[in-house]
């Protein structure tokens, strides 16, 4: 079953095109791959997707619904879930009472217990008592990641979690987005780091300048090293 489907998809600006036309699709349970340079149009695609940021054009679908023209609370309620790059947590929240506010966005599924989260991120049971705000910035990715599972999402949205991180703190991200797609959650990771990137995907789509420049199995892309082509115009084979 096709989890999310997205057609034709165009983000402008005014006048300035920051995705042209994109179409990509994720399987149930699968774990594709935004990738691209700055400035690609990756995180712009991504807020279009959630209904953060108006289309122009192009349809959205989740599980064969149409839900193109709906608002952010209204697609979270369905089930798709963004983590935000800059985390966007309320810092005067202790970490316990983020986990528990992030509940009401179940909507009609059954909230993730805390206690599940918890057993992923062991360090935030840790920290339960301890504001958002005085974490580091690691605690404070894994927290925004637990915001997001506690609703018990269908596909979780990650955009560039591993933004800012030492590679001690990736490294145990790497293994909790494993584990979060093993439990049959679908993932769209947008990422700048191809080591991530190859732990986590399957697949890949790779956009260069709001254009789709490359699509297939992350296996393909990192043999044939499409990334440094994209990233670095290298025509190489």
């Amino acid at each position: 079953m096709i989890a999310l489907r997205v057609t034709d998809l165009r983000v402008a600006y005014g006048q300035v095109v920051a995705v042209h036309d994109l179409s990509l699709t994720i399987e149930a349970g699968d774990a594709l791959v935004l990738l691209g340079p700055n400035g690609a149009g990756k995180t712009s695609a991504v807020e279009a997707i959630v209904g953060l940021l108006p289309k122009r054009r192009g349809k959205v679908e989740f599980f064969g619904e149409d839900i193109s023209a709906m608002n952010t609370s209204a697609i979270v309620r369905k089930g798709l879930a963004l983590v935000p790059q800059w985390r966007e947590l309320f810092p005067t929240f202790s970490v316990e009472e983020t986990l528990i506010a992030a509940t009401t966005a179940a909507d009609k599924r059954e909230p993730k217990s805390l206690e599940s989260i918890y057993d992923l991120f062991p360090v935030l049971q840790a920290r339960r008592q301890q504001l958002a705000g005085s974490l580091s910035g690691g605690e404070q990715q894994m927290l925004a990641i637990g915001r997001a599972l506690v609703a018990n999402p269908k596909l979780l949205l990650l955009d560039e979690p591993s933004s800012g991180l030492a590679s001690g703190v990736m490294r145990t991200l790497i293994q909790a987005i494993k584990r979060i797609r093993q439990s049959g959650v679908a993932i769209l990771l947008v990422e700048q780091n191809m080591e991530i990137a190859r732990s986590v995907g399957d697949r890949c789509c790779m956009l260069a300048a709001g254009t789709l420049a490359w699509q297939g199995p992350m296996q393909e892309a990192i043999k044939h090293d499409e990334a440094a082509r994209i990233y670095f115009g290298d025509t190489r084979a």
